[in-house]
C-alpha cells in the first residue's frame, strides 16, 4: 500500500469517526426530547481495482423498528379510546348510586315496595302514606331523572367531542403533509431526514390517538394513511379534510337514515361509519350504540313503572307532556317513535296523589276487578293496597296473567339497539338488571384501560431500548469512537513522518 493510499484511508476514517463522535453527542444532548430515535451515522467501505481507499459516511439513520412503531400506534389508539369510554361511563355509574347503601334503581324499587308493605299493616296512618309518597316515590323519580339526565349529557358530550377531535385530526394532517412534504424533496436530493421523520412520527402517534389507521410508506418518503373502515385520510397543507356540522343531541335524534345528527363529511361524502377506532371512534360509539341503549333501558324501566301502578287502580307516576289523566306511555307498543321515548327525563311523582296521599290507599280510578274506596270509606281499606304488592310489583297483572315482557330489542331512536340481558317479569329485577348492565359496562371500561395500558407499555419499552438514547451506551460509544479517532490519527502522523524521510533522503 503507498503512502498516499495510506493517508486518504486515515483521512476518511478521521471523517468518518468525526461525524459518529458529532451524532453521538447530538443523540445525549437530545435524550430527552419528545420523539427524538437513536441516530448513528453508516460507513460504507470504499474499493477501487480490488484496492481499500476508506470509508465513505452515509449520513445519519434513525434506528426505528416501523413494524414497531405501528403496532404501538395501534396500542395507543385502543388505549386513548378505553380510557375516553371510562372517563363516560364512570358518570353513569355514579349516577347509579352506591350500591353499598341500596341506591340502585332496583334497591329504590324496593324501598318503594317496601313502603306499601308497612301502609298495609295500618292504612289509617296518614305518615306512613307521606312517607310512601314523599320519599320513597320521589327518590325513584328523582334516580330516573337523574339517569336520563347524565346519559343526555354524556350523549351531548360525545357529539360535541367528535367535532373538537376533528379538529385536531385536521391540524395534524396537515402537520404531517407538511412534513411528508419536506421528507420527500429532501430524500430526493439526497439529503438526511431522520429529524423530519421523528417529527412526523409524534405527529402520527398524536393522530393514532384519535382515530385508528394504517401507515403505507413509500419508497420516495411519501406515506398515504389507510382508515380501518376504508377512509383514505387526505393529506394537504391547507384546509380542512373533516368537518361535522354541530347540534342539539335529544333522545329522539339519530345518525342515519332519517336521522338528524349530522354525518361527518369528506369532500361532500359522508364518511362517518369509516371513522373508526382512538377517541373519535368510541365518540362515535357511546352517541349512537351505547348511551341510546341506556336511555331506551331507563324509559322502558319508567313506562313500566308507571303502567303497572296505572293498571291497578293508581296514577302514582304520571308524563307532564301526557293528555290529562293519562299516566304514561303504554310500554307493550314500539319503542321507536313512542312516547316511550325520553319518558325517564320527564316522569314525575302524580301531584294529584301528593295533594291527597290517602288516594294511595283508596286508589285513583277504576279499572276491571278493582272500584276505589269511596270518600268516608272504611280507613283501613287494604284492596288497593295488595293489588299494588301482589301485581304492580309483582309477576303478574291484575288478571293474574304474567306481564308482558320488558322489550330487549328495538331499542334506540332508529330501533337498531338490543340489551345485552333477558327479561325478568318483576319491575325491581329489571331496576337491578339494568343498573347491573350500566356498571358492569363501566367497570369493564375500567378493565380495558388496564390491559390497554400494560400493552401499550410494554410496547413503549420496547421501543425505549431499541430506538430511544441510552445516555450510559452513548457515553461507552464515544469512547470508542475517540480511540478509533487517536488510532487514524497515528497512521496520519505515521505516514507523515514516512514523507519527512523520504523527502530529507532526496534532499
Amino acid at each position: 500500500m503507498s503512502i498516499d493510499a495510506a493517508l486518504l484511508i486515515a483521512r476518511s476514517g478521521l471523517l468518518h469517526t468525526q461525524r459518529a463522535l458529532s451524532s453521538a453527542a447530538d443523540n445525549v444532548a437530545n435524550a430527552e426530547s419528545e420523539g427524538y430515535t437513536r441516530k448513528r451515522i453508516v460507513g460504507d467501505a470504499v474499493s477501487s481495482g480490488g484496492q481499500g481507499m476508506g470509508v465513505r459516511s452515509l449520513g445519519p439513520m434513525r434506528e426505528v423498528d416501523t413494524a414497531l412503531v405501528n403496532e404501538m400506534n395501534k396500542r395507543k389508539s385502543e388505549l386513548s379510546a378505553a380510557e375516553l369510554r371510562e372517563s363516560i361511563l364512570s358518570r353513569i355509574d355514579e349516577a347509579h348510586g352506591d350500591p353499598a347503601k341500596s341506591e340502585g334503581l332496583g334497591d329504590l324499587v324496593g324501598k318503594l315496595r317496601s313502603s306499601f308493605v308497612e301502609l298495609r299493616a295500618d292504612p289509617a296512618q296518614v305518615v306512613k302514606l307521606q312517607a310512601v309518597v314523599l320519599k320513597a316515590g320521589q327518590n325513584l323519580v328523582d334516580r330516573f331523572n337523574d339517569l336520563a339526565r347524565v346519559v343526555g349529557e354524556a350523549r351531548q358530550s360525545a357529539h360535541d367531542g367528535v367535532a373538537t377531535e376533528l379538529k385536531l385530526i385536521n391540524s395534524t394532517l396537515r402537520e404531517i403533509a407538511s412534513l411528508t412534504r419536506s421528507v420527500v424533496e429532501r430524500t430526493g436530493a439526497g439529503i438526511p431526514t431522520a429529524d423530519i421523520e421523528d417529527q412526523r412520527d409524534v405527529a402520527l402517534a398524536r393522530l393514532s390517538e384519535i382515530i385508528a389507521f394504517k401507515v403505507v410508506r413509500q419508497e420516495n418518503g411519501g406515506l398515504i394513511l389507510l382508515g380501518t373502515g376504508g377512509v383514505t385520510f387526505p393529506l394537504s397543507e391547507t384546509g380542512d379534510a373533516f368537518s361535522v356540522a354541530p347540534a342539539v343531541i335529544a333522545p329522539q335524534v339519530y345518525y342515519g337514515g332519517s336521522g338528524t345528527i349530522p354525518p361527518i363529511m369528506m369532500a361532500g361524502t359522508d364518511v362517518t361509519p369509516g371513522m373508526l377506532g382512538g377517541r373519535l371512534g368510541e365518540y362515535l360509539r357511546l352517541r349512537d350504540q351505547t348511551l341510546p341503549r341506556y336511555q331506551a333501558e331507563l324509559d322502558i324501566a319508567a313506562a313500566e313503572l308507571a303502567d303497572r301502578f296505572e293498571e291497578v287502580g293508581l296514577r302514582l307516576f304520571t308524563d307532564p307532556n301526557a293528555p290529562t289523566p293519562f299516566s304514561g306511555p303504554d310500554p307493550n307498543l314500539p319503542y321507536v317513535g313512542g312516547p316511550q321515548i325520553g319518558f325517564a327525563n320527564r316522569i314525575k311523582l302524580s301531584s294529584v296523589v301528593s295533594a291527597d296521599v290517602k288516594l294511595l290507599r283508596d286508589g285513583t280510578h277504576a279499572t276491571p276487578g278493582f272500584t276505589p274506596n269511596p270518600a268516608g270509606g272504611p280507613a283501613g281499606f287494604t284492596t288497593l293496597i295488595d293489588r299494588v304488592l301482589n301485581h304492580s310489583f309483582g309477576a303478574t297483572d291484575p288478571l293474574n296473567v304474567a306481564w308482558g315482557p320488558f322489550s330487549t330489542a328495538g331499542l334506540g331512536p332508529d330501533g337498531s339497539l338490543s340489551s345485552p340481558f333477558g327479561t325478568p317479569q318483576t319491575i325491581e329485577d329489571y331496576g337491578i338488571i339494568v343498573t347491573a348492565a350500566h356498571t358492569g359496562d363501566s367497570a369493564a371500561a375500567d378493565r380495558a384501560v388496564g390491559i390497554a395500558t400494560q400493552l401499550s407499555d410494554g410496547l413503549e419499552a420496547r421501543f425505549t431500548r431499541q430506538s430511544r438514547v441510552n445516555v450510559d451506551s452513548e457515553m461507552a460509544s464515544l469512547v470508542q469512537l475517540q480511540n478509533a479517532y487517536a488510532a487514524n490519527a497515528r497512521v496520519m502522523s505515521t505516514a507523515q513522518t514516512m514523507w519527512d524521510t523520504l523527502f530529507g533522503s532526496v534532499r
